[in-house]
Order: structure tokens, then sequence, then C-alpha cells
């Protein structure tokens, strides 16, 4: 069996940690995304794929600016305006 020093432990314990939150911010947006395509399906359905798509790949940024912009948006166009 081959010994594990403590500084191997200590990297592999960060990696993991490491791992796990990188891991909860993608679920993090992910749930974003899918929470604002409801929303905006609900107000201006449907939802072109090109939109479905933008969701998909947004910044957690871009997504809390998008969720923002839906509270007075007239249109879809205006919810992503700029973006």
């Amino acid at each position: 069996m081959k010994y594990v020093t403590s500084v191997e432990r200590l990297a592999v314990k960060r990696g993991i940690q490491q791992g796990i939150e990188r891991g909860l911010e993608q679920g993090r947006a992910e749930g974003r995304a899918a929470l604002l395509g409801r929303q905006l399906t609900r107000r201006f359905s449907p939802l072109p794929a090109t939109i479905t798509q933008r969701l998909a790949h947004a910044s957690a940024e871009q997504l809390d600016l998008w969720a923002e912009r839906i509270l007075d948006a007239d249109s879809l166009d205006e919810v992503f305006v700029g973006n």
C-alpha cells in the first residue's frame, strides 16, 4: 500500500472542496436559468430555441439582470436588450 503524506491528503481534500463548490455554483446557475425560463415562457410564450440556449449558457450575473428586467419588459426583446 502506498504511503500518502499529509500534504497529499490536504491537496486531495482541497480539490474535493473546490469541486463541490463549483458543482453547487453550477447547480444554482442552472436553477436560476430554469426559473427565468419558466417566467419568460409564462409571460412571452413560446420561447424561441435561441433564448433557451442563451439561458443555458448565461452567467449568474446575466441571469440576475434578465430576471430583474422581466418585471418591466413589455416584450421578450426588452428583457435581452444590449445582451
